[in-house]
């Protein structure tokens, strides 16, 4: 399928429940669940289909999670005979693309996204730090607002997920200052995000150095097919290049835009998101409204899968 490029969802693409019709219906992903318990020592599948919430909103809990059922989904579409051309995951999803591009081994990847949340979370005291998405900012605005808001404390782009969204992150105070100033810019809206940690910004480079030596002794293996990387929206192909690009990434923006625009420039043409949700199908559509897009993260998607892959 050589248009093809499989999505892999972050954090704010979960629910309870997630996975469990996966799990249910395919002893592929069974297997993945299974793997993840062993591997964390802890009941992560139950922890998916049952909740409670509020613990698997638990950054640490989250990305474990998210990984696990994005690589569920992605193992069933494997072995229904779909495989992509290209990869690319948003934020923590990436780690699931590499799985997926067989750079990292599973176990080792839930290790490490389990230490990679329990990091992001502690690297800033809570309340210190928020996040906000700008919708429809007027385009040149942002540079400015962003130098304005900060006031001596950090605000920066953590997101740049379509041509009328970016996520910014910070200090508190200075991302407040920065929603009033790019509303009063002509934004359509400014709307505080119900995350944990201000993610994506210089405030996690705690969290990058803690993480550092964790990456470092594990095994990157070369892609068996390519990926576009958040840190710098670029093609990636060895083992050497995306672990740099998972280190990179945690103090950096993701750049989402750009890396979907590279898809549609290397003849992608048509998306499937794996794992839970459909975000990413929704900010494709805005950043190229010609792009195809189907949703696998339910046993009921996968026929919508192979209508799409074979049209």
């Amino acid at each position: 399928m050589d248009n093809v490029a499989f999505l892999f969802p972050g954090q704010g693409s979960q629910y309870v429940g997630m996975g469990q019709g996966l799990f249910e219906s395919h002893s592929a992903a069974r297997r993945v669940f299974e793997e993840a318990d062993e591997a964390l020592n802890a009941g992560l599948s139950q922890l998916c289909f049952a909740g409670p919430e509020e613990e698997l909103k638990k950054t640490e809990n989250l990305q474990p999670a998210l990984l696990t059922v994005s690589v569920a989904a992605c193992r069933v579409l494997k072995g229904e005979g779909y495989s992509p051309k290209y990869v690319a995951g948003h934020s923590l999803g990436e780690y699931s693309a590499l799985v997926a591009a067989g750079s990292l081994r599973f176990a080792d990847a839930v290790q490490l996204v389990r230490k990679r949340g329990r990091f992001m979370q502690e690297a800033v005291r809570a309340g210190a730090g928020a996040m906000a998405a700008l919708l429809k900012l007027p385009e040149g605005m942002l540079d400015g607002i962003l130098q304005e808001a900060a006031q001596g404390e950090v605000v920066t782009a953590a997101n740049y997920n379509s041509p009328e969204q970016v996520v910014i992150a910070g200090h508190t105070k200075a991302v407040e200052r920065a929603m009033e100033l790019a509303k009063a810019a002509g934004a359509k809206r400014a709307v505080p995000l119900p995350v944990s940690a201000p993610f994506h910004c210089p405030l996690m480079r705690p969290a990058q150095q803690q993480l550092a030596p964790d990456l470092d002794a594990t095994e990157f293996a070369d892609l068996q097919f390519p990926l576009v990387n958040n840190w710098k929206a670029q093609i990636v192909r060895t083992g050497s290049e995306a672990r740099r690009g998972v280190f990179e990434q945690i103090p950096s923006p993701v750049r989402w835009t750009d890396s979907v625009r590279e898809l549609v420039r290397q003849g992608v043409t048509h998306f499937v998101e794996v794992g839970p949700g459909s975000v990413l199908l929704g900010l494709c559509r805005t950043i190229d409204p010609n792009l195809k897009g189907v949703r696998f993260g339910e046993p009921a998607d996968l026929e919508k899968v192979s209508s799409a892959l074979a049209a």
